[in-house]
């Protein structure tokens, strides 16, 4: 007995020391302020109630911190970056200039790509697109962009964006977790982290990858880390759904294995799960729980929510056939308006294709052909179902492009190299005043001359919407109150809403 009992001694020692090799500073800390914590719960329940956006699981309990306008998005991002000068940002001036270089008093030294520094001559490009004005405000967009034109006063315009990054991978990075360098938190995790879900039986932030729209469309490379949830808990990442048959990769129940079977496993390892939690205390553990849960919630939720079978006909006469096609901007882009109607609440839809380093007109086409579509028909089904005053929709990419041409330069060809100092997108939804144009560049569309839009701006304005103040919403991370606007000023673009 006594052998026994030393041995049982022995374990429960030891089970303690594995429990303190393994506490982070952050656990011993929060495990000493729970006395704290309950005292703090009435003043925080009470901000809640004020700010509150309606029934919600999970999130902080004193966010939002004031009212909302919005309580989704969907974020279209046009990856590879689309030339402002072809799309959104008109400068007429620029046919006087054709094949004449690019002055040194525009350029002012700036940095310069390796794909195009070593040109002996920078010549200007105009635009072979034609633009004219739409809606109130008189915006000036391409004729490759006819549906979105017609919605002019829906969108709001910002064509003084500007970010820090040269490159994509960097530029993709700082504009999705507010910094160049990866494992940061992206938009769609702080959103899910801070807010919480409106539909336990969906992820809370969802993501998808659209193909490019034309073969000779520069494939740009993408990856998890710009869905990751970096430092915070997993379960706040973005979900990935494929186009196919199965949109969620292991979510079905393996050939033989019932769901009755399935529910039994689940609750054995959620109870074995629970109690390495109570032996080492790590969060990590119960993110796991959850996730497997949400796992089985989306069996019977991602099959239904991805059947297009029940959608009308007026369906396909608006959005067109590609929407009925997997892998195609606009099915994804439909599959982002279902999500949003059954509650996800941040959705990121990628569209490759847009890295126009040559060839850019006839690729340029194809890749505004499809976004233009589905983009116009995404805004119009949100108005129809009245989710449009609090959905907010974003239309961009990551940087700008060039004047000059990269490479050959021909009255109906040229390419376009990477240039952050200035870009387009545009905003649509609630809270954001729609048939405005905001921020204005130089007659080469190469430096801003009013209104400057950068990265960190754009990002405080979206938790605005959101009902979040950027500076007071952060995360402990290494001793260090980290932000999704980071460190240096930002300023919430206030023109611009409504």
């Amino acid at each position: 007995m006594k052998s026994v009992a030393h041995h049982t001694i022995q374990s429960q020692n030891s089970i303690v020391q594995e429990a303190i090799r393994t506490e982070t500073r952050r656990q011993f800390f929060a495990r000493q302020a729970k006395g704290i914590g309950g005292i703090a719960l009435a003043s925080l329940m009470a901000e809640e109630a004020r700010a509150s956006e309606g029934p919600r699981t999970g999130g902080l309990p004193h966010l939002p911190h004031f009212a909302p306008k919005v309580k989704r998005c969907i974020y279209l991002h046009m990856m590879g970056a689309p030339p402002q000068m072809d799309l959104l940002d008109y400068k007429p001036a620029m046919k006087d200039w054709y094949d004449k270089d690019l002055p040194d008093s525009v350029r002012k030294g700036q940095r310069l790509t390796t794909m195009t520094s070593g040109q002996a001559r920078f010549p200007v490009a105009p635009s072979v697109f034609n633009f004219s004005q739409h809606g109130q405000s008189g915006a000036w967009i391409s004729e490759i962009l006819p549906l979105t034109a017609g919605m002019a006063d829906d969108i709001c315009i910002i064509n003084s964006m500007n970010t820090d990054a040269i490159n994509h991978e960097p530029a993709i990075t700082f504009i999705q977790t507010g910094r160049e360098v990866p494992g940061r938190p992206c938009i769609g995790s702080w959103i899910s982290y801070g807010l919480g879900s409106l539909n336990r039986d969906l992820p809370t932030f969802v993501v998808m990858n659209a193909e490019k729209s034309h073969p000779k469309a520069g494939q740009q490379a993408i990856s998890a880390k710009l869905w990751s949830s970096g430092f915070l808990s997993p379960e706040f990442a973005g979900v990935g759904l494929r186009s196919g048959s199965e949109p969620v990769l292991y979510v079905n129940n393996p050939e033989g294995v019932t769901k009755t079977v399935r529910r039994r496993m689940l609750d054995g390892l959620a109870a074995l799960n629970q109690m390495q939690h109570e032996k080492i205390g790590d969060p990590e553990t119960l993110a796991r729980i959850e996730q497997y849960e949400m796992a089985f919630r989306m069996q019977a939720s991602v099959p239904e929510m991805s059947d297009l079978s029940s959608e009308p006909e007026s369906t396909w006469k608006r959005w067109g056939d590609e929407a009925r096609q997997p892998g195609k901007f606009q099915n994804a882009a439909l599959m982002a308006r279902r999500l949003v109607e059954r509650g996800v609440r941040f959705v990121q839809i990628y569209h490759r294709g847009w890295d126009v380093h040559s060839d850019a007109p006839v690729v340029l086409r194809a890749q505004a052909g499809d976004a233009d579509r589905g983009a116009w028909a995404l805004v119009q089904d949100l108005k129809e179902r009245g989710l449009f005053e609090d959905t907010l929709v974003i239309f961009g990419g990551e940087f700008g492009r060039t004047i000059y041409s990269q490479g050959e330069l021909t009255p109906t060809n040229y390419g376009r190299d990477h240039h952050p100092r200035c870009y387009s997108l545009w905003m649509a939804g609630g809270g954001i005043k729609g048939g405005t144009v905001y921020g204005k560049t130089d007659e080469f569309s190469y430096n801003i001359v009013k209104d400057p839009v950068h990265i960190r701006d754009y990002q405080a304005t979206l938790l605005h919407l959101f009902g979040i103040d950027h500076e007071r919403f952060t995360y402990r991370h290494q001793g260090l109150d980290a932000k999704l606007t980071g460190v240096e000023p930002a300023h919430v673009v206030k023109p611009i809403l409504a």
